[in-house]
């Protein structure tokens, strides 16, 4: 799969070196970084694109300024991707009004788009499209399987990551802990990774992104140990 990654700072640059270390060796991952003083309006994206992108099955859309969203359509039609993955780890980089236009856009030009919020809640219920179901078989909302050893954390295996690298981060800090304590640690260490989503209180969810995320790693730690239990019984 070729995918292609538009940044702008350091949050994006770290989610696309991520995806290079972790993702399957069959994976061509490019990036593309865009200038941090965009306008407010891109009028002409041709002004800041390239004349040509490497082509692209995914591409993926990491800026940090709603311009750069602007010009998806643009990048789409210059990589001639037809998935595109648009996630909000800030709202104000992608304002969900934005967003929406944006996707009845793609798809009036015939390409799927999914706007995960934060990025580490995809899973691949959330397209149909089987390039973006072939991207959350790795990256998106954490899967961890734990093995216990008596009470203790023996061993942590990342079947699907974030794409900050977070859980890789998560799993390592878990192993030696009592597991009666590994949801709480787990959500510790997630804030001290550090996650980039906002701490803005978001209308949608009614809490901030950033606990929005903590969460989904905390679930994940929690779901693994309850089938380590019953496996060990």
């Amino acid at each position: 799969m070729r995918i292609l990654i538009a940044t702008q700072g350091h949050y994006g640059q770290r989610i696309a070196d991520n995806i290079r270390k972790y993702g399957p060796t069959s994976w061509r991952v490019h990036t593309f970084t865009f200038e941090q003083n965009l306008p407010a309006i891109v009028d002409d994206a041709d002004e800041f694109l390239p004349k040509e992108l490497p082509k692209a099955d995914l591409l993926i859309s990491l800026g940090e300024h709603p311009g750069v969203a602007q010009m998806i359509p643009d990048m789409v039609k210059k990589s001639g991707t037809k998935a595109v993955i648009a996630p909000a780890d800030n709202r104000t980089w992608l304002p969900p009004g934005l967003a929406q236009q944006i996707k009845r856009k793609l798809e009036s030009m015939g390409v799927d788009m999914v706007y995960p919020v934060p990025f580490c809640t995809l899973s691949e219920k959330d397209s149909q499209n089987p390039v973006i179901v072939e991207f959350a078989k790795y990256f998106g909302r954490p899967d961890v399987d734990i093995e216990l050893d008596n009470d203790r954390i023996k061993r942590v295996i990342v079947i699907r990551g974030s794409p900050c690298g977070c859980s890789r981060y998560v799993a390592e800090g878990l192993v030696g802990i009592w597991e009666r304590d590994a949801v709480e640690k787990a959500g510790l260490l997630h804030h001290q990774y550090p996650c980039l989503s906002t701490m803005v209180m978001d209308q949608e969810f009614e809490d901030t992104l950033m606990h929005r995320a903590g969460l989904m790693t905390k679930l994940a730690a929690e779901s693994a140990i309850k089938s380590a239990k019953v496996a060990r019984r």
